[in-house]
């Protein structure tokens, strides 16, 4: 599909220290997440380019009693096959297996997944993207059985939160998401330098 160029990105993933302890060991590798509300499918997950947003998901983990002590590992990531959700092309192949996907569930009398709210939330974000992941599980697997060449990873990008400023275009939590689906596109991973 696309092949982002440079393909060599850094990523960032919020955790507890111990896993990454585990992880910089060498013990351990970023896990595949598979929660059926994952923003763009299975993968294991970073932020692009942003330690602080991936400080401040390990936070809000700790707040929840998920985690411990909150920690970042930084990667390098090779993007390689990689679904732009950025591109009229990758949107595209989204509508696609949204159609295919909707057919399904109507052949099986079954509803489609909603994307919600949280219960709590403050947001107006439907963060609780479980038809988003539908799709996006619905074109893995078009493609699996096509025998077509895998994605490697998923990339996209979200503009989430609040206004930045009054009359803003820009949201406070606007970042850019990867879900590594092939495990060897992570060529490396490493402490991120503590920012002042």
């Amino acid at each position: 599909m696309s092949r982002l160029s440079p393909s060599f990105v850094l990523g960032y993933h919020g955790c507890d220290a111990a896993t990454a302890e585990r992880i910089f060991s060498g013990k351990d590798g970023v896990r595949q997440s598979k929660n059926d509300y994952d923003w763009l499918g299975t993968g294991s997950y970073f932020w692009e380019g942003d330690p602080a947003r991936a400080m401040a998901w390990a936070r809000e983990q700790l707040r929840q009693g998920k985690l411990k002590e909150p920690a970042v590992v930084g990667a390098v990531i090779d993007l390689g096959n990689c679904l732009n959700l950025s591109t009229q092309e990758g949107v595209g192949l989204l509508q696609d297996a949204y159609n295919s996907y909707r057919d399904l569930r109507m052949e099986k009398g079954e509803p489609l997944a909603v994307n919600k709210d949280p219960v709590s939330g403050t947001t107006e974000d439907r963060i609780i993207r479980r038809l988003d992941n539908a799709v996006i599980q619905q074109l893995h697997s078009i493609i699996d059985q096509a025998e077509i060449e895998p994605f490697d990873t998923v990339w996209c990008i979200f503009l989430e939160g609040q206004p930045a400023f009054p009359g803003a275009g820009f949201k406070d939590q606007t970042h850019i998401q990867i879900a590594v689906r092939n495990s060897d596109s992570i060529i490396g991973y490493f402490r991120p330098r503590r920012r002042r």
